[in-house]
């Protein structure tokens, strides 16, 4: 049997000691890359739910329960848009009474435009139902509504919302 000199074995110890350093770090380097890509999945589905609520949120409003309907608007809201809407609030609360107003919202699409670390853009699809005193059958409505949405601690809140064609 033929014996590695003492130069060969430390060239040998060398080598493998690199390539045990290179899979140590490619390994990390590929945890690093799984872990982000988790947050950001993660993100993309907390900004779709949140999304998702305030828009179901501001096309559902029935006269009966005007109140907790549009508290939940607000308990989503954050900013111009919260300060907007709690603005309206007493003039919808009035009119939904009076016309004793029913919309039914239904969330059909939610899609992400943008998002990083502390907002977001999103694009909603919904449609609804509505009836008052002037059309006791429901009627059909379409939306397309623009979010935008800012993180305040674990919390995506609306800052904006458009309407769009």
């Amino acid at each position: 049997m033929r014996r590695l000199s003492p130069s060969r074995l430390g060239r040998l110890d060398l080598l493998l000691g690199a390539l045990v350093l290179a899979l140590v770090v490619g390994v990390a380097l590929v945890g690093v890359r799984w872990s982000e890509a988790r947050a950001t999945e993660q993100r993309y589905v907390d900004v779709r739910a949140a999304a998702r609520a305030e828009a179901e949120a501001f096309t559902t409003l029935d006269h009966r329960t005007v109140e907790a309907d549009t508290q939940r608007v607000l308990d989503g809201a954050t900013g111009s848009f919260k300060r907007q809407f709690a603005g309206s609030v007493d003039q919808l609360t009035e009119l939904a009474t009076q016309n004793e107003s029913v919309s039914q919202g239904k969330v059909l699409s939610v899609g992400v435009v943008s998002a990083d670390d502390d907002s977001a853009r999103v694009i909603v699809v919904a449609d609804s139902t509505v009836s008052n005193v002037n059309t006791p059958s429901p009627q059909p409505r379409h939306y397309r509504i623009q979010l935008d949405l800012v993180r305040r601690g674990d919390t995506w809140l609306t800052s904006d919302l458009q309407f769009v064609s």
